[in-house]
């Protein structure tokens, strides 16, 4: 598994920046980006994303686009063995190959190499095409990617929208090489205790479409994990079924043979053993659909680099008042931004959004995300020259067309 390069304290992220300060009771995690690692105490949390030589889910409808994906039940009566499920389910799970472009002077061997593996689910076919939901680090910085059907045969798939932030990403292939596609459950309804299967290719695609059995541990854990967009809060499902290096982007399915998540992550260390993650289907269904629509994710964008209290240098602080221990920093103001139009400036300090208390930057970015969005008017709490005041800033899109 290749380290993950440590992420700059002040690297710009839209609409915010998160500093290397983890919220986590968990000590150590690590993303399923190619080629990172981000270390914290004592655990660590890494992707289920096979690593190769380079360096570096009563039904409930979803529209999506002009077709519909169905979710079911996920506690219905077993009807069938669990060999008649994976049967079922297997010729939709997909093994995906991260290929990209090796450019290193140093080295005679140019061209493309291939940059890891792993999983990902035929949920869909339409207008010629089959659509494949996979998480967004399994194809990130791919300079092409490649599909392993069922039969073996390998096929050319395009990229149709990724989000780093939720770690979900949805390609395409040619609808008529595709052939079985499997529903989305409803993840919603999940308890801990219900039995659940995961389907993927763990260690590359000499072990493709590997089934594993386990429990749902809990649901609704919540994990800080990092992205090449700055660190996130995941919502996910946590089981005991062995979800291994590869199984990134694979199926986690319920006894009705529906998906119920998409797996994502694990715990490695020496010793730990039973703790894989999964993003639940409802909250993959929104995202899919509108990767589908528009290729990406709209969310509210600030239009500032931020900084948390407990990375600035004590002289810069000065003038704050005692009673302020937390909060994050504005480092830098992008040009015409929501933030620049609402009058920020370097070195404000953000402590509140409409009252909500700011401690970093991870909480404005979680309430920006969450409850608010694009062209929403929000009020900015800060302190600059040790005064208090409140700035009324109006969201503007995080990617403008």
């Amino acid at each position: 598994m290749n380290e993950y390069e440590q992420r700059s304290r002040y690297q710009e992220v839209e609409p915010v920046q998160k500093t290397n300060r983890f919220k986590s009771v968990l000590s150590t995690v690590m993303a399923g980006v190619v080629g990172s690692a981000i270390t914290l105490a004592a655990v660590n949390f890494t992707d289920a994303y096979q690593q190769s030589h380079v360096q570096s889910p009563t039904g409930q409808v979803e529209e999506i686009s002009n077709s519909k994906i169905v979710t079911t039940p996920t506690s219905a009566k077993n009807t069938g063995s669990i060999a008649d499920i994976i049967e079922a389910s297997s010729k939709s799970i997909v093994g995906i190959t991260n290929i990209q472009q090796q450019n290193n002077p140093f080295s005679r061997s140019q061209g493309s190499v291939e940059g890891g593996s792993g999983s990902g689910v035929i949920f869909k076919k339409s207008g010629g095409s089959a659509y494949i939901v996979t998480n967004n680090h399994v194809i990130e910085g791919a300079a092409k990617v490649e599909v392993s059907l069922y039969n073996g045969e390998k096929v050319e798939a395009e990229v149709v929208g990724a989000d780093a932030l939720t770690d979900l990403a949805v390609i395409k292939i040619i609808a008529e090489k595709a052939t079985d596609i499997i529903d989305f459950g409803d993840s919603s309804v999940l308890r801990p205790g219900d039995q659940v299967l995961a389907i993927g290719n763990p260690l590359g695609l000499d072990l493709s479409r590997t089934v594993t059995q386990g429990i749902v541990s809990a649901v609704d854990r919540s994990i800080s994990v990092p992205t090449s967009a700055g660190e996130w809060e995941m919502n996910v499902i946590q089981t005991d079924a062995a979800i291994n290096p590869g199984n990134s982007g694979g199926a986690l399915i319920n006894t009705e043979g529906k998906v119920i998540g998409i797996n994502s992550l694990k715990i490695s260390q020496n010793g730990v053993e039973g703790l894989g993650f999964a993003i639940p289907s409802k909250d993959v269904l929104p995202i899919v659909r509108q990767l589908i629509e528009k290729g990406k994710v709209d969310r509210p964008h600030l239009g500032v680099s931020l900084a948390d209290l407990a990375q600035i240098p004590e002289m810069y602080l000065e003038n704050l008042p005692d009673d302020v221990e937390s909060g994050t920093m504005v480092t830098s103001v992008a040009a015409d931004s929501a933030a620049a139009k609402a009058g920020l400036q370097e070195q404000d300090v953000i402590v509140a959004i409409n009252e909500e208390k700011v401690e970093n930057s991870s909480d404005l970015r979680r309430y920006m995300y969450t409850k608010l969005k694009t062209g929403d008017k929000a009020e900015i709490k800060i302190y600059r020259d040790g005064k208090q005041m409140t700035v009324q800033v109006t969201l503007t899109a995080s990617n403008p067309d």
